[in-house]
C-alpha cells in the first residue's frame, strides 16, 4: 500500500513528466517555431518535426523537396529536408490524416537572439524610438518573439509566431517591442547580404546565465561539476535522482512504521525525515536550466546560422567564474543543436555605477573577454556608448551594428571590414616608460572626440600601487609614463566600472578594459597603512592553521628588546570571490608582556576586558569607521567561554546579543575570544573566536551582517580562501 508521501511524490513526478508530452491527437501538428512568414536556414539540412497519430505516415514538402516519416508510438515524427539556397516565398505542407500548410516561407539566414534585459529591451524603449519604428517597414526581416517561460523540465513547444517586420509588428509584445539590439543587427545583415533574415528572440530581463544553460553544458565544464551534479539530482528522469528518491522513500517508510509503533505504544514518535532539497527540480526562473527548458529547448533542432547574446549584469559577482559559465552555455547549445561550432557573438556589458568596489565590473569584463578563447566567438565592446546612470543604455543602434560587423566579417567573409576595436598585443619596457602594442588598429589609433587618453594606470616594480599614467599614441602603440614610476612593470586600462575610456581605432571602435604585465606582490600592510613602517612584527599567523595549538609562522618575541608604547593588529581575509578585505587597528599598549598580545590562549595567560585608547583604524571594508585617535575602543581577549550579558557595562553594548560587551565564564579553557571593538561606533573591528575548532572558528571584520555582531557561533573560517593575522608593536 502506498504511503501518502509516496503518492504525493509519484503524482508530482507524473505531472512534471506528463506536462512535457503532447496529447494524442488525430490531426497533424507542428511546434509553433514553424508558422507562415518564417525563415528557414539556407545551405543547411532542414529538420521539420511534430506530432500525429501513433505510427501514422507523414509527408512534408517544401518547394521541390519532399520527405516522409512514420510517427512513433508516442505520435512523434521528424523529417530532414535537403539544404536549399536562399529564396522564396514557398509553402511548407505537412500531410497525414490531416494537413497543415504554412505560406510565405523564405529560405535565408536565421539567428537566435538571447540574454537578459539589454537584449530584451524593445525598440520602443531605445534611442530614436518613434523614428526607428516608423522606418521599420522591412519585409525582408522576419521576427519570432518567444514568450517568456521557465519550466522544471524541457518543454516541446513555445508561444509565438513569425511576423513580417513592419512598424506595427516591431513594436508589439515584449518589453516595448522586439529586441532593439537584435532588430538593428538583423536589419544590417539584410541590407548587406540581400537575403531574408529571420530573428528568433528569446530573452528575459534580470536572468542569470545558468538558467539558460542546458545540462550538457554543465557536464562539459569541469569547474561547474558541482552544478551539474545538482542538475542531475533534480532531474526526475536521471538514475541519480531515482536512486536518491528511492533512499528517501525507504527512510520515510521506516519513519512511518516507527511512528505507527510509537503511537501504538504511547511513546514519543521519531522526527519526520526532511525532504531533500536537492531533489527539487528547478523551482525558480534563476535556477540552472529553468529558462533553457522553457525558452530554448523547444527550438531544438530548428536550424540557424548562429546566436547573439547580451547578458551579464545579473552575474556580475561571478567575475572570473563567468568565463566558465560562458563555456557551459555556448558548448551546451552547440551540443544540443548538433550544428558544430556555430557562430556565437556577444556584447560586453556597458559601464554602470553598480556601487561597491569600482574594479568589480572590470574583472567581469576581463572574464567576458576571456570567453573569446571559445572557438568561433566574438565580442562587441560598448564602453563608449553606455550610461553610468542607466543600466539600460538606449543606444542599441551601435550595439546591433557592432554585432553585425562580427557576423559580416567572421561568418560571411566580407573583406575589408574592421570588426573589433584595438585589442592588447604586447608590452615592452623602455626605461621609465611602458609601450603597449595593439592589434586591430585599422587606419590608426585615436582618442574619441579628441579627449585626453585617460584611464591608463601604471605600477612600479618596487613601491606603490597603481597610479594614473600619462599616455600618448605612437603608431600602433600607446606609450605610458607616470611621475614617480621609475621601473614600470604592469599596466591596466579602464579598470573601473565608472570608466568611459576614449581609446579607439580609426573605425571608431573602442578598446575594452584589460591589464598586462606582472603586478609585483605588495604587502597590503605597507601599501595601505602609512604608520606601519614604524612598527615591528611580533607574530604572523596563517589562519588556515588554526587549531587547539596556536603555532605562529613568525614569532619574533626574542628579537624585540625595547619597551613598546603601542601595538597593532592587521587582519587580511580573502573571500570566496577572490577579493581581500583588511583591517588594521593600532592602540596604546594595554600590557607590556609580549606573550599576552597574541591569540589569548590559556597558555599565554592573556585575559583582558578593558577599554583601549587612541585607536588608529584603516580598512577597505564598507561601513568601518576609520581614522586616527578614535575613542571608544575596547578589547575582549580571553580563552574562556562567555555569555552575552554586559557585565562590564560597556557603552552601547547589548545584554542579549554577543557583541562588544560580553561576560567571560567558566571553563577558563573554553570557547575563546579575541575581539577588538569600537563601542562608540557600535562596531566590532575584528573578531577571532573559537580558534581551537580550526576551519569552524569564527572570523570576521566589522559587525556580522546577521546574528551576533561579534561573529560568535559563525563557524565560518573555512569559507575564506586565505586569512592572515599579524601582531605588531611600536618600540619607544
Amino acid at each position: 500500500m502506498s504511503t501518502v508521501f509516496e503518492t504525493v511524490c509519484l503524482t508530482a513526478a507524473f505531472l512534471l513528466c506528463g506536462a512535457n508530452l503532447p496529447s494524442a491527437m488525430a490531426e497533424v501538428r507542428l511546434p509553433k517555431v514553424f508558422s507562415s512568414h518564417m525563415v528557414l536556414q539556407r545551405d543547411m539540412p532542414l529538420q521539420v518535426w511534430g506530432w500525429a497519430q501513433p505510427n501514422e505516415t507523414v509527408t512534408v514538402s517544401l518547394a521541390s523537396a519532399t520527405a516522409q516519416a512514420q510517427a512513433n508510438d508516442r505520435g512523434e515524427w521528424k523529417v530532414v529536408l535537403p539544404a536549399m539556397k536562399a529564396g522564396g516565398p514557398f509553402i511548407l505542407k505537412v500531410t497525414g490524416s490531416s494537413s497543415v500548410e504554412f505560406d510565405d516561407v523564405m529560405i535565408g539566414e536565421v539567428w537566435l537572439c538571447s540574454g537578459q534585459s539589454n537584449m530584451e529591451m524593445g525598440i520602443g524603449m531605445a534611442r530614436d524610438a518613434q523614428k526607428e519604428i516608423a522606418g521599420a517597414d522591412v519585409p525582408g526581416l522576419r521576427l519570432l518573439l518567444v514568450a517568456r517561460k521557465w519550466d522544471p523540465l524541457p518543454q516541446t513547444n513555445i508561444e509565438g509566431e513569425w511576423k513580417l517586420c513592419s512598424p506595427k509588428t516591431v513594436a508589439e509584445g515584449g518589453w516595448s517591442g522586439f529586441s532593439a539590439a537584435a532588430y538593428y543587427f538583423g536589419r544590417e545583415l539584410h541590407q548587406k547580404l540581400g537575403v531574408t533574415i529571420g530573428l528568433i528572440e528569446s530573452s528575459w530581463g534580470g536572468t542569470r546565465i545558468e538558467s539558460w544553460t542546458p545540462p550538457e553544458g554543465f557536464a562539459a565544464t569541469p569547474p561547474l561539476r558541482n552544478e551539474y551534479e545538482q542538475v542531475q539530482l533534480a532531474d526526475p528522469v536521471t538514475p541519480r535522482h531515482r536512486q536518491r528518491m528511492e533512499e528517501t522513500l525507504d527512510q520515510t517508510e521506516h519513519w512511518l512504521a516507527a511512528t505507527r509503533q510509537a503511537l501504538a505504544d504511547h511513546a514519543v514518535a521519531p522526527p519526520m525525515p526532511v525532504f531533500p532539497k536537492e531533489l527539487l527540480p528547478p523551482h525558480d526562473l534563476q535556477n540552472a536550466t529553468a529558462l533553457y527548458n522553457g525558452c530554448i529547448h523547444p527550438l531544438v533542432p530548428f536550424a540557424f546560422r548562429g546566436a547573439i547574446w547580451y547578458q551579464g549584469e545579473s552575474n556580475l559577482g561571478d567575475k572570473a567564474r563567468y568565463t566558465e559559465r560562458m563555456k557551459a552555455l555556448i558548448n551546451g547549445w552547440r551540443e544540443v543543436w548538433h550544428e558544430g561550432d556555430f557562430p556565437f557573438y556577444y556584447v560586453q556589458i556597458a559601464p554602470y555605477n553598480y556601487g561597491g568596489k569600482p574594479e568589480t565590473e572590470a574583472e567581469f569584463w576581463e572574464a567576458q573577454a576571456a570567453a573569446l578563447s571559445i572557438p568561433n566567438t566574438g565580442m562587441a565592446v560598448i564602453n563608449d556608448i553606455g550610461d553610468l546612470k542607466d543600466i539600460h543604455p538606449k543606444n542599441k543602434q551601435d550595439v546591433g551594428h557592432r554585432l553585425a560587423l562580427l557576423a559580416l566579417a567572421k561568418t560571411y567573409g566580407h573583406n575589408g571590414l574592421e570588426w573589433s576595436g584595438p585589442t592588447f598585443k604586447s608590452i615592452s619596457m623602455e626605461g621609465d616608460k611602458l609601450r603597449v602594442n595593439f592589434d586591430h588598429v585599422g587606419g590608426g589609433l585615436a582618442s574619441r572626440e579628441g579627449k585626453p587618453l585617460d584611464w591608463f594606470e601604471l605600477i612600479d616594480k618596487d613601491e606603490g600601487g597603481f597610479v594614473k599614467a600619462d599616455a600618448r599614441i605612437d603608431g600602433p602603440s600607446v606609450v605610458l609614463s607616470a611621475p614617480g614610476v621609475q621601473h614600470p612593470v604592469a599596466m591596466r586600462y579602464a579598470w573601473s566600472m565608472l570608466a568611459e575610456p576614449p581609446l579607439m581605432n580609426s573605425d571608431h571602435l573602442p578598446a575594452g578594459a584589460f591589464r598586462a604585465g606582472d603586478v609585483p606582490t605588495r604587502d597590503l600592510l605597507l601599501l595601505k597603512v602609512p604608520e606601519a613602517k614604524d612598527y615591528k612584527l611580533v607574530y604572523d599567523l596563517d589562519l588556515a592553521k588554526l587549531g587547539p595549538n596556536i603555532k605562529y609562522d613568525s614569532d619574533n618575541q626574542m628579537n624585540i628588546a625595547s619597551p613598546f608604547d603601542r601595538l597593532a593588529y592587521f587582519l587580511e581575509l580573502k573571500g570566496a570571490d577572490g577579493d581581500t578585505e583588511y583591517l588594521y587597528v593600532s592602540m596604546d599598549a594595554f600590557t607590556s608582556d609580549l606573550e599576552k598580545i597574541g591569540v589569548p590562549t590559556l597558555k599565554s595567560g592573556a585575559h583582558f576586558q578593558q577599554n583601549v585608547a587612541n585607536l588608529n583604524v584603516y580598512s577597505n571594508v564598507k561601513g568601518i569607521v576609520t581614522g586616527a585617535g578614535l575613542a571608544g575602543g575596547n578589547i575582549e581577549f580571553w580563552p574562556n567561554n562567555y555569555a552575552p550579558a554586559n557585565s562590564a557595562s560597556v557603552p552601547n553594548a547589548s545584554a542579549e546579543a554577543y557583541d562588544f560587551g560580553d561576560q567571560p565564564t567558566d571553563p577558563a579553557d573554553g570557547y575563546g575570544s579575541m575581539q577588538v571593538h569600537n563601542h562608540d561606533a557600535k562596531q566590532t573591528l575584528f573578531a577571532l573566536n573559537h580558534w581551537t575548532d580550526g576551519s569552524r572558528a569564527d572570523l570576521g571584520i566589522g559587525n556580522q551582517p546577521a546574528n551576533n555582531p561579534d561573529w560568535t557561533f559563525a563557524a565560518n573560517a573555512g569559507t575564506y580562501q586565505a586569512g592572515r593575522l599579524r601582531v605588531l608593536v611600536r618600540c619607544r
